[in-house]
This record gives C-alpha cells, structure tokens and sequence, in this order.
C-alpha cells in the first residue's frame, strides 16, 4: 500500500487530511510538494474543475473532475495537462481537495460531507 492509498483510506474513514503530494501533472492548481487539504466529498455535488482523491483503475489520484454522470453516479478523472485517467464510480471518490497552501479552493467546502479537523 502506497502513500496516497493510505491517505485515502484516513479520507475515507471521514477525516480531513493535510499532506504533500508529489509531481507535476496537477501544475500550476498544485505544485509538487505543496501542502493540500483533502476533505471527505459528498460525490453528487461535484462539478468539472473540482480537485478530488479518487481511485481510478487501482490507482489512487489528486485530479480533476473532467466529466460527471450523474445518472450513472460517476466521474470522469483527469490531470492537469489534458491525460483522462478515467472514469469512476462515486464509491470511490474518497474527498475533495479544499485548499492548497492554506488558500481555500473557491466552492470546495460546500461540496464535502462532515469531516474532523486536520490531522
């Protein structure tokens, strides 16, 4: 299990997590090494151009929402530079990242479930 698995695994036990992911794929919404809030999500309320942790194909992710399908309760994943990783059911969409440095991420609080403080 990898280091994102287990940051999901916390998200998903409901608690709001505070870490820094590493790469490029998210740049400039994320920089590699800057610090992200991530927020349990409520997935019905999520909207392109969210941020979200997510696993896609066995692979846990801190992408874009790049397409929704409500009908179907799925997202569409995808990073930063035009690469879809797929598309995903909303049981596994564990959060929503809700800041970036400290600087809240426009909309994302109205979109998480209740979470505790950051840990």
């Amino acid at each position: 299990m990898g280091a994102m698995d287990a940051v999901a695994g916390r998200v998903a036990g409901g608690a709001t997590v505070e870490f820094r992911p590493t790469g490029t794929s998210m740049v400039p919404l994320i920089r590699s090494r800057q610090q992200v809030t991530v927020a349990p999500a409520d997935p019905t309320r999520l909207e392109v151009g969210d941020i979200v942790l997510a696993r896609v194909s066995g692979t846990v992710y801190l992408h874009l929402v790049s397409a929704v399908d409500p009908a179907r309760r799925r997202v569409q994943i995808s990073n930063n530079r035009g690469r879809v990783n797929g598309w995903t059911g909303h049981d596994r969409v564990f959060g929503t990242c809700v800041a970036v440095d400290g600087a809240p991420r426009p909309g994302a609080a109205a979109k998480t479930r209740h979470a505790e403080p950051p840990a």
